[in-house]
């Protein structure tokens, strides 16, 4: 069964960076979209960052983090990243990746059905 693992995140300085990875187990890693979703402290709700459709070279990213975050793959280790730059308070959450088959739609939490633990990003102020 698909299994997703996380490692990265920490606390930073806002402008500063960080980069978070997310590994794909027991799913092929051709033809699936793969995202990042972050909740806020307090937030119930999942927020959609990034789509990135692993047959295709073309991410899409949510306006508040364009040109600020970049996602990359390496389909060897079957890994996504996300380089999050210019980081802001506000970026504070915890940050999920997600994976389903096929290609990616919007960035809808309940269209995805397997979730990576969560990797926790402080940014200060």
């Amino acid at each position: 069964q698909a299994q997703l693992e996380q490692s990265g995140g920490g606390s930073v300085q806002a402008g500063g960076s960080l980069r978070l990875s997310c590994a794909l187990s027991g799913l092929t890693f051709s033809g699936v979209c793969m995202a990042w979703f972050r909740q806020a402290p307090g937030e119930r709700r999942r927020e959609g960052v990034a789509n990135f459709y692993t047959s295709e070279n073309t991410p899409r990213y949510v306006d508040s983090v364009k040109g600020r975050f970049a996602i990359s793959q390496d389909s060897a280790k079957k890994t996504l990243y996300l380089e999050m730059t210019t980081l802001k308070p506000e970026d504070s959450a915890m940050y999920y990746c997600a994976v389903r088959v096929g290609r990616c739609g919007g960035l809808r939490a309940d269209s995805f059905g397997v979730w990576g633990q969560g990797a926790l990003v402080t940014v200060s102020s």
